[in-house]
């Protein structure tokens, strides 16, 4: 799906391709965004006073990341619709190269997964459930 992706600090945004990762399972909505997305946006290197690091546990073993609290304001953005913005954490990674959407900002997007290895989701607001597809990946 693609976000429009504001930093609430320097007021850049972006709009990216993000994938939904059901795993990446949060207490709050958070958005995992590459290092380079971070330059771009001006929250990094110079982060704000509240960042941290977070280690992460993932399929692939513990990571570090840097964690900035409600940095972020994300909306869904599609042709046809463009979804309320969510405040959300910002989870800056030196490793991942795509855009990842947490459970909690999955659900605060209103997005509902139909066919994972299809791609294909929909929008609690859509009329009928219109079935939509997802883009292909965006790397940073």
């Amino acid at each position: 799906m693609k976000l429009k992706i504001r930093a609430r600090t320097s007021g850049r945004d972006v709009e990216s391709i993000a994938l939904v990762n059901s795993g990446f399972e949060t207490m709050t909505p958070q958005l995992l965004i590459p290092r380079r997305l971070a330059e771009v946006l001006g929250i990094w290197p110079d982060m704000a006073p509240e960042a941290r690091i977070v280690t992460y546990g993932t399929a692939g073993g513990l990571v570090r990341n840097y964690f900035l609290p409600r940095a972020l304001e994300v909306s869904l953005v599609e042709k046809d619709i463009r979804t309320e913005a969510v405040v959300a954490d910002a989870v800056i990674s030196d490793i991942e190269e795509e855009v990842l959407i947490s459970d909690k900002l999955t659900g605060r997007l209103g997005i509902i997964l139909e066919d994972v290895a299809e791609g294909i989701y929909a929008l609690k607001t859509d009329p009928d459930r219109k079935l939509r597809r997802s883009y292909p990946p965006e790397r940073w």
